[in-house]
């Protein structure tokens, strides 16, 4: 994964300046969204892998597939992409795009993974509380694991704090077995 991100960076960072510039942050956020749909469906890396398949073609394949939900700009990538052979990167171009978003815009995506389903209050209580600690606007997305058996893990950027039953049994059995 790490190769990905190393080799996405520098598209990312490209397309979000030039985004920024063109105060066009939202419209390549939904480019980016939709051109990794594209690539993340079921059989496209065999479709785009397909060696009779000219870049050009592969560039319009995605014009159709997205239709108006890309310009110029979008083709222009997608066509640098093509010329290195590079496009199950979009995924992760699209990853740390937003990433440079939500720094600009002061804001963080935070996920919180619990047990169960949690109230709007708890959510309302964790934002405020990691707001102080990020001194950011918190995104929070919730979804329930229930493998998870009780707690939460939060994930924010690079900070993981896994308090789930599930973990702590983990962590249990590892000590009990030294």
């Amino acid at each position: 994964m790490s190769e990905l991100t190393t080799a996405a960076r520098p598209y990312a960072k490209a397309v979000f300046e030039k985004a920024q510039e063109a105060d066009a942050l939202e419209n390549w956020s939904k480019q980016l969204q939709a051109m990794s749909e594209v690539v993340a469906a079921e059989g496209s890396s065999d479709l785009f892998a397909y060696p009779s398949m000219g870049r050009n073609q592969k560039v319009d394949l995605f014009k159709e597939v997205v239709g108006d939900g890309i310009n110029d700009q979008g083709i222009n990538l997608l066509k640098t992409l093509a010329e290195n052979n590079r496009f199950e990167l979009l995924p992760e171009i699209s990853r740390l795009f937003e990433q440079q978003k939500a720094d600009a815009e002061g804001s963080i995506e935070v996920e919180l993974v619990s047990a169960y389903e949690v109230t709007d209050e708890q959510c309302q209580n964790l934002s405020t509380a990691l707001q102080k600690r990020f001194g950011r606007e918190i995104k929070l997305i919730t979804t329930v694991d229930d493998s998870l058996m009780g707690g939460a893990i939060i994930r924010a950027g690079d900070l993981v704090i896994d308090g789930s039953i599930h973990s702590r049994l983990k962590e249990m059995k590892t000590a009990l077995s030294r």
